[in-house]
Order: structure tokens, then C-alpha cells, then sequence
């Protein structure tokens, strides 16, 4: 497969997979959308390995982690890690954060819950901030100091989607709210699954919810820091992603945070008023 038609299996996944990502990568420049497609491209074949496991998606981690290794030099064996390594070198990413996100990716195999905050985040360094970190070279800046406000929007984006998929999470056996912080509403594994089988609410779960959201925003505000120490052509796209993710959280409000019930999406109405502004001023400006 040649290095285009390997950027656009890339391009492919994003599309179908992360559409709110990928309206807000229409507004980069078209020649920076493909590595950020060949990034996303790369967290998606993690993802499945976890999500979807086989017989041994210890093994399959392992030997994603060694294609990897092979493609950063020079030896392919997937598209997606031929244009991930043409990514790596045209921008200079430091290879180390794919290796941070793939020992977070381990991790899912084995931890269903976190105790606190501070565990939560100990995960989430691997598979939210480094996401941020490997895209920051793509993206450009214009001042130095914007590493620790990049982090801070990978987790603020993870925080939104552990929010919003509470459901899923727990079908996968998983829980990635902080235990502590649950339990000071009275809220426990058990009542979730209770609330998952049954279709029922409780006003504990509601309480926990809304106070990790409200924790949630204030990971976003310090993220909006960063954003005027971009590049300004990259301004556009990341603005409209941090508004459509916030947007989740606004759906979660809506619905007085009914998590077990129809994913909380963004209306299409509102993505496109959202996105169609910058769209038609990047459009205007090439």
C-alpha cells in the first residue's frame, strides 16, 4: 500500500469512527489533517485490541508495540503504522508517548476501577495527555509553555467520554470514576450495575455525575489557556473541538445525567453551527 492510501485508511477511521474529532480537523490545514489522522489512526488499532480482545490481547498489545517499533524504523507491516511513522519523523514526535499510551492501553486489560482521582490520572497520563503532547508538533505553537495546557485537553476530552459512557464502560467491566469521589455520594459499583440493569435512576448517581462534571469543566478552563499559544491556523480546529466535547457535557445536564439511557451526542443542528463558521473562513482563506 503506498503512503497516501495508507493516510487514507487513516482518514477513513477518523471519519467513522471519531466524527466530532473529525468535523474539527476540516478547519486545519489540509496538509496537517492526514498526521492527525495517522495519530488517531494509531490509538484506534490500540483501542480495538482492548475493547474487542481475543484470546490474547496481551500478546496483540505486544505485538503492536514491536510493528510499532519496526515501522519508526523503516520496517512496515501495517498502513496505519506506515503513515504513523511517516507522521513521527516528518514532525518529530517523541516516540516515548506512544509507548506511555500503549502501558495505559495494558492497563485496561487488568484494572477495572480506580480507587482516586489521583489513580485515574496516573492512567490517564498515558491515554489522554500524551494524545494531546503527540499532537501539539502537528498542530505548531507560538510561545513555549503550552506542553502542560495540551495534556490538560487530552484529559479534559477522556473525563467528558468517561462521563458520557458510563454504560458502555460498565458492560466492559469497567468503571473510570474515582471510587472515593462516588462513595461521598453514596455511589458504588454496585449501584451502577443496578441502575444499568434495571434502566432506573437514582438521585445519588445524579449528584456523583454532576459534581464530575463540574470537575470536568475545570480541567477544560485551564486547557483554553493553551489554546492562543497555538498556531493561529490550528486555532480554528481546536476551538471547535473544545466546544463540541463541552457540548457532551451539556447533553449530560439536559438529561439531568441519564448515562444509561441513549449515548449523549451533540446534535448535528448544533456541530454544524459550531463548525461551519471556521469551515467557511478556512474555506475563504485559501
Amino acid at each position: 500500500m503506498s503512503l497516501e492510501a495508507a493516510y487514507a485508511q487513516c482518514r477513513q477511521l477518523n471519519a467513522h469512527h471519531g466524527k466530532t474529532f473529525y468535523l474539527a480537523t476540516l478547519l486545519l490545514p489540509a496538509d496537517r489533517r492526514p498526521a492527525v489522522h495517522a495519530l488517531y489512526g494509531f490509538a484506534r488499532l490500540a483501542d480495538e485490541v482492548v475493547d474487542s480482545p481475543g484470546s490474547a490481547p496481551a500478546r496483540e498489545l505486544d505485538e503492536l508495540e514491536r510493528q510499532l517499533k519496526a515501522a519508526l524504523t523503516g520496517v512496515v507491516e501495517h498502513p496505519v503504522l506506515a503513515a504513523l511513522a511517516d507522521t513521527v519523523a516528518r514532525y518529530g514526535i517523541e516516540p516515548t508517548l506512544f509507548e506511555d499510551f500503549l502501558a495505559s492501553m495494558r492497563m485496561d486489560l487488568h484494572q477495572r476501577e480506580y480507587a482516586t482521582y489521583g489513580e485515574l490520572r496516573a492512567y490517564m497520563r498515558g491515554s489522554a495527555e500524551v494524545i494531546g503532547l503527540q499532537m501539539l508538533p502537528v498542530l505548531g505553537v507560538v510561545a513555549e509553555g503550552a506542553e502542560p495546557y495540551a495534556a490538560a485537553l487530552g484529559e479534559a476530552f477522556q473525563l467528558t467520554n468517561f462521563l458520557r459512557d458510563v454504560a458502555e464502560d460498565l458492560d466492559r467491566g469497567r468503571v473510570y470514576l474515582p471510587a472515593d469521589e462516588l462513595a461521598a455520594f453514596g455511589v458504588d459499583r454496585a449501584l451502577l450495575e443496578w441502575c444499568r440493569a434495571s434502566g432506573r435512576r437514582d438521585r445519588r448517581v445524579r449528584a456523583a455525575l454532576a459534581h464530575l462534571a463540574a470537575r470536568t469543566r475545570a480541567v477544560y478552563r485551564t486547557a483554553a489557556l493553551g489554546i492562543p499559544l497555538l498556531a493561529p491556523e490550528s486555532r480554528p480546529c481546536v476551538s471547535v473541538a473544545f466546544t463540541l466535547y463541552q457540548g457532551i457535557l451539556d447533553e449530560l445536564a439536559v438529561r439531568d445525567y441519564d448515562v444509561f439511557g441513549p449515548r449523549a451526542v451533540v446534535p448535528t443542528s448544533r456541530r454544524l453551527a459550531v463548525a461551519l463558521p471556521g469551515l467557511v473562513r478556512a474555506l475563504l482563506s485559501r
